[in-house]
């Protein structure tokens, strides 16, 4: 089975995967990606600021030979509260 590596990107830098996963093919690859996208993306969430954010990341999937894959994220995190009282004073 071909090794794919998982790369993670986002806007402090990336993080290169060295050791890689063993998997079947594309389906199975983009399967992984999914989940590490959403794992990156919870995390996020969840350190963003409460006053509003956004950001973008991304998973980029290599092989020995290259560039497999590219899942990208973006979103934007807003705090209507804190904007419906900036908007009354």
């Amino acid at each position: 089975m071909p090794r794919y590596y998982f790369d993670l990107r986002d806007e402090t830098g990336i993080a290169l995967d060295e050791e890689g996963l063993e998997l079947s093919g594309p389906r199975a690859v983009q399967a992984e990606a999914a989940k590490s996208v959403a794992d990156m993306a919870r995390d996020a969430i969840l350190s963003a600021s409460p006053a509003g954010d956004r950001q973008t990341m991304a998973i980029d999937v290599r092989d020995t030979s290259g560039p497999v894959m590219q899942v990208t994220f973006s979103f934007e995190l807003e705090n209507l509260k804190m904007r419906s009282r900036s908007r009354d004073h």
